[in-house]
């Protein structure tokens, strides 16, 4: 049996490594999950003994196909969830990734099966992700950063990068959600800024904002 911590690792080194194809080195991991580089080598190597990881001393780690397999069910269950907390217990999307990051972990498939088709099959959650189906399959959506959004076009916010309380509440602020149409005015050379019109009104949004906002062209 997988252990919870099992999991939270593969799913680390799932995303640090572009879907778990590329290597990862250990400070890489111990950074992420906040621990000691020794920690992540015994791990790793626990991960590598079950075959869920392909591990090489100096040069980091990978994930097999089941280990992706797993990767993919696990960040399947969590999105899921979140659709769930949004849509049906009315979370605000600022308050839903912790309470999915416990309920990613429940083991029951008939579960999971079930809350899919209860919430008729949705392919991406709160946030604008791709929620992967029950064969592991994710749609994929045709995205830019803001920042790197040409002036004088109108987009269309479909997700985030940064998925914190503080990063959405300031959307949530400034009435921007997903689906939220606006026109990028200009860019301000000297830091990257952007102003852009957005519900009737000017916004100035900082280049770290431009860089964790993903838009697709209206």
């Amino acid at each position: 049996m997988i252990t919870l911590t099992e999991e939270n690792y593969i799913k680390a080194i799932y995303h640090l490594g572009k879907q778990g194809v590329n290597n990862v080195s250990t400070n890489t991991v111990a950074k992420e999950m906040e621990t000691k580089a020794s920690s992540v080598t015994d791990m790793i190597k626990k991960l590598s003994e079950k075959g869920y990881a392909d591990y090489k001393k100096y040069k980091g780690v990978s994930l097999t196909s089941k280990g992706r397999s797993v990767a993919i069910g696990i960040i399947r269950k969590h999105r899921l969830w979140e659709v769930f907390l949004v849509d049906k217990l009315n979370f605000s999307w600022d308050e839903i990734h912790e309470v999915a990051e416990q309920l990613e972990h429940i083991k029951s498939d008939k579960l999971i099966k079930q809350l899919d088709a209860f919430l008729d099959f949705p392919t991406h959650d709160p946030h604008g992700d791709p929620i992967p189906d029950a064969t592991g399959y994710m749609t994929s959506i045709d995205k830019i950063l803001l920042s790197q959004a040409p002036v004088g076009d109108t987009f269309i916010c479909v997700g985030v990068q940064d998925s914190s309380s503080e990063f959405l509440k300031y959307l949530d602020k400034n009435k921007i959600a997903l689906g939220t149409a606006f026109k990028i005015l200009y860019k301000e050379p000297f830091d990257n800024s952007v102003t852009i019109l957005v519900n009737n009104k000017e916004l100035i949004i900082s280049n770290m904002i431009a860089n964790n906002l993903f838009v697709k062209k209206s």
